[in-house]
């Protein structure tokens, strides 16, 4: 079952995205790390070598996803309720997605390849952001089987040191693209559909029926969607 949320109040904890790993060194010190230096300081472990090396292989750029998650993990626990704690989720989509993208075009992955992994990604934490709009989210292990943000650059990483990271671009994006698909299906089978077609309103928003038209329920409430009907993304 989804796990219920108050739309009112995001928690940010929940939008950053941590892999199981990052959860669990929340754990161990929580409270102490601040959320957004943490996010920061992961950016510039992940960015700044990654920009130096111009994105290829080294040993420094194949660790900064390791070195983020040991630095930004420490605050997964840690109440994200600062001025500018806003700013952390987006911070880590940033490190994300620029390490994804620059690593695979500088080292020869397919420019198409790399796309896919990205809209991919994008697609979940699309799912994360908008589900909590209409008091839904995801369930629990959905979200940790799409590994995290971390978790996704670190097996990026795994395969540059075995030297296929064509392969693990490809294995990832299918992966994601499977858990998308799937949780879509789940989500809208589970929908509860009323059995009723409603008429298109007249323009003085009367309920007189339309002559040839077959048997229908004709409402004058706009085109509300019919009572039971669940509104989840």
């Amino acid at each position: 079952m989804s796990e219920a949320l108050n739309p009112a109040v995001p928690d940010l904890r929940f939008l950053r995205d941590d892999s199981h790993m990052g959860v669990l060194l929340g754990r161990i010190l929580p409270g102490l790390a601040p959320p957004l230096l943490t996010a920061v300081a992961a950016a510039v472990v992940v960015l700044v070598p990654t920009a130096a090396d111009q994105g290829q292989l080294t040993g420094i750029t194949l660790f900064a996803p390791v070195a983020a998650l040991l630095l930004s993990g420490l605050a997964s626990g840690h109440p994200h309720d600062g001025r500018y704690d806003w700013l952390v989720p987006p911070v880590l989509r940033v490190t994300e997605y620029s390490y994804l993208a620059v690593v695979g075009l500088a080292s020869g992955v397919p420019g198409p390849l790399v796309f896919v992994l990205l809209v991919t990604v994008v697609c979940h934490h699309r799912d994360d952001v908008a589900r909590p709009a209409v008091g839904v989210s995801r369930p629990a292990w959905v979200r940790r089987a799409a590994l995290g943000w971390d978790g996704r650059m670190i097996v990026i990483a795994v395969g540059g040191a075995f030297s296929a990271l064509t392969p693990a671009y490809g294995i990832l994006a299918a992966y994601l693209a499977i858990l998308l698909v799937r949780e879509a299906v789940r989500t809208w089978s589970a929908t509860p559909v009323a059995d009723v077609r409603v008429s298109a309103a007249t323009e003085g928003g009367d309920d007189t029926a339309v002559p040839g038209d077959d048997p229908i329920i004709h409402r004058g409430d706009g085109g509300q969607p019919a009572a039971g009907t669940n509104g989840e993304a």
